[in-house]
Parts: C-alpha cells; structure tokens; sequence
C-alpha cells in the first residue's frame, strides 16, 4: 500500500512554518503517544533546525503506560524536551509551561544578562493531523480558539493564542508529509485516523491492526472478540472469527467482511480492544 497524501493547503502551511520559525522561541510538537514515530513529521526536522524543542506525546490514555516510559527515555537521549499527557486533562496548560520554561531557560537567561525587558515566551505548536492538536490549545486557552475533530486537516491557518501568563502560542495547520517510504508508517496513520479514510484501502488498515494485535497481545484480542485463535491462525480466519462472534452475516450466512473491517478499525482506533502504541521504542527508527 503505497499512501501519497499532500492536499495544497499543507504544502502551504509547510512554508509557513518556515517563515515563522524566526518569530518564536520554542517549538511545541504533538506526536500520537499511540505512534510517536509514525506521527513524527520528518520535514520537520529540516525546518526547526536547532531551536529548542518540546515534544508532547499526546493520547497518552490510548497508549501503553510502558512502551510510554521508553519513549520518554529516548527522547530525553534525543535532546529534546519531553512531556506525556491527554490532551483533555485539567492540568495540561501547567504540565507543558513548565517544560516550556526549561527548554528556553538559556534563551532568557542570555536575554537577561543583556539587559532586555522580559516577556512572554513564544512558542509554535505543530502536529500532524489528529494528533489533538486544536483540543490542547482549547484546554490550554481555556476557550475555544481552535477547531476540533477526530478527521485530518481540520486546522487550515496560523494564529496566536494567550496560554496563560508566561506563553504565547503560534498554532499552525497539521502537516503531513508527500510519500510515505515505509508502507507501515502509512498503515499506522491510518488506523489512528491522520489519514483521512476515504484515500486508502481499509481492508489492508484492519489486517495491519489484527497482525499486531496476534503478535503483540494476542489474549486481549482474543477476550474482547471471544474468539479461540493462536499466534499461527491464518488472518482470514480471525476476520471470520470475528465476524461469527459479532454476528456480522450476510444473506446466506455468510460473513460480511466489510463490517469486520470498519469493527475492528474503529474498535482498535477509540482504543475499545486495549491501550496499543504500535511503534515500540526500541525498535522505531
């Protein structure tokens, strides 16, 4: 499966960011806790060069507590400032200005040695799309400022936004990236909803969960469908598994496929089957 998804107002928005970079201190970027690789826009990377950096794993509540802990680790190893949280929690405005004040503690500590009058600290917020970007600056502003949806590409424009005393944040839209090198990365995006689903073949998205799911944590699969599978059952045979166990049946008895698919899709992407990160920390590179 070969994903190319670039709509016009992202190569836009890409010059944008560019643009604007001079303007703050600090970059705030949302990654998915669920897929903290996946969800990383490598263009990014090009773009921010140098300038401080806090890295927010987002949806930490759908995500795995452990393989969470290894991600922080190992972006701490990065040389950037990490911070795991839900985007919807009361406390979220506290927990990313303390991290902001850390990364940009030189900068204002040279701005200080040099006479100049405090302010605000600046900082562009970037993410893909739905990785819950517009939901934490509407809890950090404490009003909503920015649309929210659980479908790509909702924010369209750059805007500044009050965050309490000591911020001031630069939103921009969700960018995504032109190709996908690595089909998995696509599939990943897919099936936490950064890509829209009419664009790829969901088919290929519910066997990619179902193939993790039998690998990685095979009893939670089986309990929540009650299904008797092993590691070795063929992928057919767990879509007819479920199918009979939901009752998902066609004239005929037969089983209806596509029900499976949007089923499982939907149960593994509103975290109903467990709480999954697909891109495990020691091996995402």
């Amino acid at each position: 499966m070969s994903i190319n998804w670039f709509p016009g107002h992202m190569a836009k928005a890409r010059r944008q960011i560019e643009e604007s970079l001079k303007k703050v201190d600090v970059v705030i970027e949302i990654l998915d806790a669920r897929i903290p690789y996946a969800s990383k826009n490598p263009m990014l990377d090009h773009v921010i060069g140098d300038k401080p950096r806090v890295v927010v794993l987002n949806k930490k509540d759908m995500a795995n507590n452990k393989e969470t802990d290894r991600w922080i680790n190992r972006l701490k190893a990065e040389g950037v400032y990490p911070i795991a949280l839900n985007g919807k929690e009361p406390n979220v405005l506290k927990k990313i200005e303390n991290t902001v004040v850390e990364a940009t503690k030189e900068i204002f500590e040279r701005m200080e040695r040099k006479g100049i009058n405090p302010r605000a600290i600046r900082a562009m917020i970037v993410g893909i799309p739905n990785v819950g970007k517009s939901t934490i600056i509407n809890n950090i502003a404490k009003r909503k400022v920015a649309k929210t949806g659980n479908t790509p590409g909702v924010t369209k424009a750059q805007q500044w936004i009050k965050a309490g005393t000591k911020m001031e944040l630069l939103d921009t839209p969700g960018v995504l990236w032109p190709k996908f090198e690595d089909e998995s990365i696509g599939q990943k995006l897919s099936l936490t909803g950064a890509i829209k689903d009419n664009v790829v073949n969901l088919d290929d998205i519910a066997i990619f969960a179902l193939k993790f799911m039998q690998e990685h944590h095979l009893d939670t699969l089986k309990q929540f469908y009650n299904i008797n599978i092993d590691e070795n059952t063929e992928i057919v045979e767990i879509f007819d598994a479920i199918g009979q166990s939901r009752g998902f049946k066609m004239s005929g008895n037969e089983i209806d496929y596509e029900r499976v698919t949007e089923r499982v899709i939907y149960d593994t992407r509103d975290a109903k089957i467990g709480r999954f990160t697909f891109d495990l920390a020691e091996s995402a590179e």
